[in-house]
Order: C-alpha cells, then structure tokens, then sequence
C-alpha cells in the first residue's frame, strides 16, 4: 500500500515536471522510480528500517537523490518538491507541523525571522533566534530541538553530504540569469500558487535547468514579504540538490552600497563582491538591509 502510495507521487512529479518543461531524462527518472517501487514485493518502510538508504539505492533506477524523496515521504509524508510544482508550497503548514508550534507561532517564525524549511527552523533554535520570539522558553525550544532531530533524523540517516556541495555564485547567478530571460519572453510554463492568488491565477512561471549534475529549479518568490515589497518580479527562489536534501538559495537585485543595482545572492554579498571586482562592504555598512532583514 506504502509503495503504490509513493508510486502515484512520483508519477505525478514526473507529469508536472514533463508538463513544466524539465530535462526528459528526469522525467523519466521519476516514472522509472515509481515502476520499480511497484514491482518491489518488500514496503519502503522496511528496507529503510534494515538497510538505510542503501536498500532504496539498490533498487533498479533509483539513485541518491530519489533515494532521498522516497525517505522524506515516509519520514513525513510529504514531499516539498511535489508541493512546490503544484502551487501548494506553504512554509507556514509546514513549520505548524512540527510539535510546539501552532498556526499563529508558525506565521510569526516565517514573517519575523524568515524561516521557510525545517532544516531553517532547526539553525534558528540552535543559534538562538528562536529564544527571540516571545513566549518560547528554554524548555519548549528543546522540545522542538528534540522534535526536529527525530524528523530530520530519520531522513538524513545514511545521506552524506557530496563534496563541492554548495555552488558558486558565478553558477546561481547564470540560473538566475536563464530564468530572468526565459519568464521576461515569455518560454516558461506558469503554475498558479495558492497562497496570495485569490483568483487563481497562473502567473508564476518556473524554470527546470541543470548545470552538469545539479538540478535546479526556479521561481519568483511568493512569500509575503516580496508582496508587501513588490519584489514578486525581482527576488528569485532557487531550489538545488544539496546535500542532507534540497536546498535554496534567494538572488535579489541590491538596493544599496557597492553592489547597488547587481543582481547577488543573498547572504553571500563578499563573494558577489569579489565576482563584480569591488571591496566589501564595512561590518554595519550600507549594505543592503534586505539582505540583512530576514527571509526574502
């Protein structure tokens, strides 16, 4: 029952993808995945239990990446990507589900401190920005610690981080780039988000690209603070494969200092710096303060 489960999520992924417009071969990957997990007579559950990753890995067609979707949909549930490619991506649901954290908590975390992701949630509690917000005690942050090792635990189990994880700015930069021009001519499939579209209007458009083995994925943000600001058309939301899972990155265009009017990605303004030939900006300079406020 798990498998079939699973099964229809990534055939649904490998449809919209296919629909948005991604790399065949990924497609493909996605419906060879669900195949496999069909023709497996033993549940996920229990290959995850005995062999880790490592079972799923051995499984024809499905590699590390994939390996990992199937974990976080058992870990959890969910599967941010297939959320994301529908429109539902809803970071305040996602940070109400975790135990301690209601709806009005979950809307504060995102709004005041920018947190989108539980791995977000999880640096903020260990470096104490949680302990900021009004009526979180010691003691319910380490519930929430405690609540989120055993979640992002279970997923992260037998995953190791691949060397060069992290990509250069000269790489996010040229997605960005691609994407700008391709939603500016209007080359790209546009979805319709949930959240701020009353009227359900398709007019997010969303780019699927790779750089060698990297898959990326790109969208204007959605979030509220790019709508007060009217930045739904500036900041750009990258999502790439990274190790511990998906991770994303947000370029924005600089309003301020040495890098005014650049495009840079936020909170590594030193090395957009050097890529544009200029010194960095003094410690409390003028460097933007949407770079320095919170969650674009």
């Amino acid at each position: 029952m798990l498998n079939e489960k699973i099964a229809r999520r990534l055939e649904e992924v490998a449809g919209l993808l296919e629909d948005q417009g991604a790399n065949p071969f990924r497609v493909q990957a996605y419906r060879r995945a669900a195949t496999t997990l069909r023709q497996t007579a033993r549940d996920v559950t229990e290959i995850l239990d005995r062999e880790g990753p490592a079972g799923l890995r051995a499984l024809q067609g499905i590699g590390d990446s994939l390996a990992r979707s199937i974990a976080v949909l058992v870990a959890t549930g969910r599967l941010p990507m297939l959320e994301r490619l529908r429109g539902e991506s809803d970071p305040i649901a996602l940070l109400g589900s975790v135990p301690g954290i209601g709806p009005v908590l979950a809307a504060r975390l995102h709004h005041d401190l920018g947190i989108d992701t539980l791995e977000e949630l999880e640096a903020a509690a260990h470096d104490g920005r949680l302990s900021t917000i009004a009526g979180l005690g010691e003691k319910r942050v380490a519930g929430i610690i405690d609540s989120l090792e055993s979640r992002l635990g279970r997923v992260r189990r037998g995953f190791a981080p691949p060397p060069g994880d992290v990509p250069s700015v000269v790489e996010i930069l040229d997605v960005d780039r691609e994407y700008s021009e391709k939603a500016a001519r209007g080359r790209l499939h546009r979805i319709a988000p949930r959240r701020f579209n009353p009227e359900k209007e398709a007019w997010l458009p969303v780019l699927h690209t790779s750089r060698r083995d990297r898959h990326y994925t790109a969208l204007y943000s959605n979030t509220a603070r790019a709508h007060r600001l009217g930045k739904t058309g500036d900041w750009v939301v990258l999502y790439f494969d990274g190790g511990h899972g998906e991770r994303q990155c947000t370029v924005i265009t600089a309003e301020r200092g040495r890098l005014r009017g650049k495009r840079i990605v936020r909170g590594r303004e030193d090395e957009c710096s050097a890529l544009y030939g200029l010194p960095p900006d003094p410690p409390g300079g003028s460097m933007d303060r949407v770079t320095r406020r919170g969650k674009t």
